[in-house]
C-alpha cells in the first residue's frame, strides 16, 4: 500500500503521514531526506525528531532514497519517506542523473511489500519562477507527483491542517 500526502510548506503533511502511519501495524521507520548544511535546517531536524517517539527507527537517506525504501521495505515494517522535494534538492545539489532516480524510486516502490507513506511539497501552484534552477526544480518535481499519485493507492492534499483525499 502506497500512501503519497502532498501539500504547502506547513500544511500538516508530516504530522498527518505520522499519524497515519503510526495507526498501521508494523515497524516504525522513518527515512529522512533532509541535510542539515546550516543552524536553522538543524533546528527543523531536531524538531521533528522529537516529534516521533522511541517506536520509530530513523534512517537517513538524503540521496540513495530507492535503496533505502528497499533495504527497510521488507514486510512486517511501516515507512515514512519525508520528503520528496528535499530529495529532489539533494540531487541537484549532486548533479544526479534526477530522471534515473525519479525511475528508481519509482520501481523501489512499487516493488515494497510494506505500507510506505510518502510526503512531498507541492511547489506548482505559484508563479512561474524567476531562474533556470527553480523551473528545473518545479519542473522534477510535478512531474515526480504525478508519477507517485498515479502508482499510489491513497492520495491525499493537506491544507491547514485538514486532508481532502485525492485518491
Amino acid at each position: 500500500m502506497l500512501t503519497f500526502i502532498l501539500g504547502g510548506a506547513r500544511s500538516g503533511k508530516s504530522r498527518r503521514a505520522q499519524a497515519m502511519a503510526e495507526a498501521t501495524s508494523g515497524r516504525l521507520i522513518f527515512i529522512a531526506t533532509a541535510q542539515a548544511f546550516d543552524a536553522e535546517m538543524t533546528d527543523r531536524i531536531e524538531r521533528h525528531r522529537l516529534d516521533r517517539d522511541s517506536r520509530w527507527m530513523t534512517v537517513e537517506a538524503p540521496v540513495d532514497l530507492a535503496d533505502a525504501i528497499r533495504v527497510h521495505g521488507s514486510s512486517g515494517n511501516v515507512l515514512l519517506v519525508d520528503c520528496l522535494t528535499l530529495w529532489l534538492s539533494n540531487l541537484l545539489i549532486a548533479e544526479a542523473d534526477i530522471d534515473m532516480a525519479a525511475d528508481d524510486l519509482i520501481d523501489a516502490l512499487a516493488a515494497a511489500p510494506c505500507p510506505v507513506f510518502v510526503v512531498s511539497n507541492e511547489v506548482g501552484l505559484g508563479i512561474v519562477p524567476d531562474n533556470a534552477l527553480a523551473r528545473q526544480f518545479r519542473d522534477h518535481a510535478g512531474r515526480l507527483h504525478q508519477r507517485i499519485a498515479a502508482q499510489a493507492d491513497h492520495v491525499e492534499w493537506m491544507v491547514a491542517g485538514l486532508s481532502l483525499r485525492m485518491k
